[in-house]
């Protein structure tokens, strides 16, 4: 016997995407971009079908418009036939976020957060190991025990004593709750750079993350401007840059007390933002000062970096820019919490947010 041949394989060709998912991809980047608005978005995208013939005779914008409707991708709503996003909508952006930013989590076994504790855990393993007075029934493998009764006593006479039973054994998983803080002030926009799209786009893909593959952590997410308020997931899509400054103090303090209220023993925040802290609330007034590093202002952001190390919650700051003196004031703050620090670009923002979100998850602080 010569055993098997083996030849050349041509995989067969990609089935080609049809003209509805082509421009569904690029439909949703649109939307993403326009903060959910479908009649601006359609325009860009007929903008650039007239320059780019991204349609064809028999497939055209209209025809596209008619079946987002029919497949529940956007509707029409009021007198004047206004069209919004519908959930389906949003969940896709999420996901396709998900893909393009933490798509290596699919080839990577890592980013299960497991503790070197082991015993009786919710994660079974591979392994096995005897009987201990206090476990339970259901850790007991049965298929192994029966055969250790059987090589033990022999099958004439076959009994099971506790000396024949195996446990399987199982892990601790650690649990996280993380705050992600998004700048909305209006330097997000300035200088013609749109920071903001970027990081809508992160915390997304985060958003989808935690819910699909760590379902028993908790996220949420704060933006801040002048104020600072926390918003739902579904909320990101539509979010927008406003004429605001920039009140990180604010951001903290929010953050600061829904990390309070969990139980998880993990606790951490995340930060993207492209500037200096600028305003403060003193009252019901505002202390606003954007012409450098204000010491007042300095001052109180710092003091609430010092409270959050005390409880044991690092904050991890993206700042999106590569000033000289906001370096400074990073790594000041970043001292003064014993936290995390990255001056990211907008291209590897999200795989940096990715990083540090496993790693800390790994971590009981």
């Amino acid at each position: 016997m010569l055993g098997y041949r083996f030849s050349q394989y041509t995989p067969p060709p990609e089935k080609a995407k049809s003209d509805f998912e082509r421009l569904l991809k690029i439909f949703m980047q649109l939307a993403l971009i326009t903060s959910g608005n479908v009649a601006e978005a359609l325009q860009w995208l007929t903008e650039l079908d007239r320059q780019y013939k991204l349609t064809t005779d028999n497939y055209g914008i209209g025809d596209f418009v008619e079946q987002l409707k029919r497949e529940g991708y956007i509707d029409e709503k009021g007198p004047d036939g206004e069209l919004t996003l519908k959930p389906r909508s949003e969940q896709h952006i999420r996901k396709s976020a998900l893909e393009e930013i933490f798509g290596k989590l699919k080839k990577t076994k890592g980013g299960d957060h497991s503790t070197f504790h082991s015993g009786r855990g919710d994660e079974q393993t591979t392994e096995r190991r005897d009987y201990e007075f206090g476990d339970t029934l259901e850790q007991i493998s049965m298929t192994d025990s029966l055969r250790n009764a059987q090589i033990n006593h022999g099958l004439d006479n076959f009994f099971m004593t506790e000396d024949d039973l195996e446990v399987i054994e199982s892990e601790y998983k650690s649990q996280t709750s993380t705050v992600l803080m998004i700048d909305i002030s209006h330097s997000m926009i300035l200088y013609g750079e749109d920071r903001i799209t970027p990081a809508k786009k992160v915390a997304m893909a985060l958003s989808e993350l935690i819910t699909k593959k760590y379902p028993k952590d908790t996220l949420d997410i704060i933006v801040f401007g002048d104020d600072a308020w926390q918003i739902e997931i579904k909320d990101l899509p539509y979010l927008q840059v406003g004429p605001y400054h920039t009140n990180t103090v604010a951001g903290l303090e929010l953050a600061m007390d829904i990390l309070r209220r969990r139980k998880n023993p993990n606790k951490q925040i995340f930060m993207i933002t492209d500037g200096k802290p600028t305003c403060i609330k003193q009252g019901i007034k505002y202390y606003k000062n954007s012409f450098g590093l204000d010491h007042k202002i300095l001052g109180k952001t710092l003091t609430l970096a010092s409270q959050l190390r005390k409880l044991k919650i690092p904050v991890t700051t993206f700042m999106l820019a590569t000033d000289a003196y906001l370096k400074a004031f990073v790594r000041e703050f970043t001292k003064t919490n014993k936290g995390n620090a990255y001056y990211s670009g907008l291209q590897g923002l999200g795989n940096l947010v990715f990083e540090d979100f496993n790693k800390n998850r790994r971590k009981t602080y």
